[in-house]
């Protein structure tokens, strides 16, 4: 028995179901859909909650870089330390005129004006604290910050 080319290539004793082989035929060429735009693609888009919901999880991240570098956001902690900074500023800027009057009571304040001008500013401190003058009424020791700006009021009110 021959077998044509449109045959059922399997042998007589083969028991599945035989399905009649047909010719490929030709399909005629068809013209392919136009690509929606970008526009029309977006308006077919169904957000649903599992997006909604990662949309404002990222929104509230990127408002809150933005805010806290750019936008003058800061932690309760940063707020305290600036304060405590700006507190203590502000309490050598009291103090210091204390000092150049108690400078200014000693009877040979030009000697003592004429050391402290030939000496660098770092000495100029350091000797402010050891004449006593950045020492207040009621401490034991002076204190570097107001012993600086004592330095630099009395080199100002002096040239």
């Amino acid at each position: 028995m021959e077998q044509s080319v449109h045959e059922d290539p399997r042998s007589a004793n083969d028991s599945r179901a035989r399905k009649p082989v047909e010719a490929a035929k030709e399909k005629p060429m068809q013209a392919t859909p136009a690509k929606p735009s970008l526009g029309q693609r977006w308006g077919g888009v169904q957000p649903t909650k599992t997006h909604l919901v990662w949309a404002c999880i990222l929104t509230a991240i990127i408002t809150m870089i933005i805010g806290f570098n750019w936008g003058g956001w800061v932690t309760g902690g940063n707020s305290l330390k600036a304060g405590v900074l700006v507190g203590q500023d502000a309490v050598v800027q009291r103090l210091a005129p204390i000092c150049f009057a108690q400078f200014n009571q000693i009877p040979d304040k030009t000697v003592k004006l004429g050391e402290l001008k030939a000496l660098s500013s770092y000495q100029q401190t350091q000797y402010v604290q050891d004449q006593g003058w950045a020492t207040m009424p009621g401490e034991e020791k002076p204190e570097r910050k107001v012993a600086e700006n004592c330095a630099k009021l009395i080199l100002a009110a002096n040239p």
